[in-house]
């Protein structure tokens, strides 16, 4: 059943980034995933297909994912859901904003916490929660049966990066590879930005990740 959820991708705003809506198996229920800047537009889409979207789920707390919380919980009365450890960084939204010359309104409290081992439960299903560290503390995963929202965590032919406030580059690597990896490697990844791709095709060509660049074969830079 989760591989056949139609799932909504957009991108938007200055940081040309992916939210998706994820359509239930009723075709009336929905998530929200990380509404960022300039996302208020799916909000028409939304409303066009007679959606109610249920939750807010943010896959981590980075500006460019969470600046539409506000708006969408406003306009949907959707609950907000996050890992607790990127808790402070919805609190702290409109500093982040500020750092890059914008101003967003304040993100909502969250009403739930992310967690792995704990499903989000919607429309008479369960998606699973990986906790994906690196990215920032709490970064989350999404898996839909053959197919993971991945947040920043992985891009194609690339990984979020780990030089803002609490990334760490360890970290990243030992969720991608420990727990990315060992998803099916037909599994497609929704990414925060960027196209989408494979569990395969990054562990076979990801200069940063892949089974190559974990043997010491293949360096980031180096031909």
């Amino acid at each position: 059943m989760h591989d056949e959820l139609e799932i909504l991708r957009f991108t938007v705003g200055p940081f040309e980034q992916n939210p998706y809506v994820v359509i239930g198996p009723s075709g009336r229920r929905a998530l929200l995933v990380d509404p960022g800047l300039g996302s208020e537009g799916l909000l028409e889409e939304i409303e066009r297909r007679g959606l109610l979207v249920e939750l807010i789920v943010n896959t981590h707390g980075h500006l460019d994912h969470v600046a539409g919380n506000a708006f969408f919980r406003r306009s949907t009365g959707a609950l907000v859901a996050v890992h607790p450890l990127d808790r402070p960084y919805l609190e702290n939204v409109q500093a982040q904003a500020a750092a890059f010359g914008f101003q967003v309104e304040p993100s909502p409290r969250p009403d739930l916490d992310l967690e792995e081992g704990a499903p989000v439960r919607f429309d008479g299903i369960e998606l699973d929660v990986l906790h994906t560290p690196g990215h920032t503390p709490g970064s989350v995963c999404l898996k839909l049966g053959r197919r993971a929202i991945v947040g920043d965590t992985l891009f194609r032919g690339s990984v979020g990066r780990t030089d803002l406030p609490g990334g760490s580059w360890a970290s990243l690597v030992d969720s991608i590879r420990n727990k990315l990896f060992q998803l099916s490697p037909d599994t497609v990844c929704l990414p925060g930005h960027g196209p989408e791709t494979t569990i395969e095709h990054e562990r076979r060509t990801n200069p940063f990740v892949s089974d190559a660049a974990a043997l010491g074969l293949w360096v980031p830079g180096r031909s």
